[in-house]
């Protein structure tokens, strides 16, 4: 996507956020935005660019660091109920509770009974979620074993990005093929009717944050809503399906 272009349509879509967050103030909802993916797949500057105009009162981001020793003997989900959106609230999370079917399943920071008790307690987690009205929405950044190479060594280069590097970064390539497998049983066992995953395809940064916004917004209801302006591309954002592997939407 040119700059010209992402610039005049994020733009005009930041202005559909804050009509969408003036709903949600007026009418007390409660919104529930998180987002997955690989090392470098660009949750920061997805969510930057949903928040960047968006009321500071009434708009949180999550981004937990490791569990602490309290953590570790509480149950799992009790850390991230604290920061479920309280009403009036919108709250996005860079990455959730899906560490655990992902970064700590790949790399061992977690029992295989934990695991399993996991996506055995998720889908009950989750339908709680929603079934106390919460508006809850889950997206995975996808983008090929290519991209993100290129990715991770421009931190490794920008002097304003040094903050990103991480052990788990260094490993990120080795294990290519084991996220991909992690990903796929979460694709499987975590896809709900009441709380599906949408796959954005993430190797161009502009065309998913534009598509992301037009996508999420496009699922809402607010005044003065621009239909026109929130249809995007079905094969940068879709929800997933098997066959999502077939037609190569997903990188292997």
């Amino acid at each position: 996507m040119k700059k010209s272009r992402y610039k005049k349509e994020l733009y005009l879509l930041q202005i559909e956020l804050v009509k969408f967050q003036r709903e949600v103030i007026a009418k007390n909802l409660r919104v529930c935005v998180i987002f997955e993916g690989r090392d470098a797949a660009g949750k920061d500057g997805t969510i930057k660019r949903f928040t960047q105009h968006l009321s500071p009162r009434e708009t949180r981001v999550v981004a937990l660091g490791k569990p602490s020793d309290i953590d570790k003997k509480s149950w799992y989900f009790q850390r991230y109920v604290p920061h479920l959106p309280h009403g009036g609230e919108i709250v996005f999370f860079n990455r959730s509770w899906y560490n655990r079917a992902g970064v700590e399943k790949v790399m061992g920071f977690c029992t295989k009974e934990e695991y399993e008790k996991f996506m055995e307690e998720v889908p009950n987690f989750e339908h709680l979620l929603v079934h106390d009205g919460i508006g809850f929405v889950k997206y995975y950044l996808d983008i090929s074993k290519e991209e993100q190479k290129k990715r991770l060594q421009e931190r490794k280069n920008d002097p304003l990005k040094q903050w990103k590097i991480s052990p788990i970064d260094q490993k990120a390539q080795k294990l290519w093929r084991e996220y991909s497998l992690a990903r796929d049983e979460m694709f499987a066992r975590t896809h709900f009717a009441y709380a599906p995953w949408f796959v954005v395809r993430a190797d161009d940064k502009r065309s998913a944050r534009i598509n992301t916004i037009k996508h999420f917004l496009s699922r809402q209801s607010y005044p003065e809503k621009n239909e026109e302006l929130l249809l995007f591309d079905p094969k940068a954002v879709f929800e997933f399906d098997k066959s999502c592997y077939d037609k190569g939407l997903i990188a292997p």
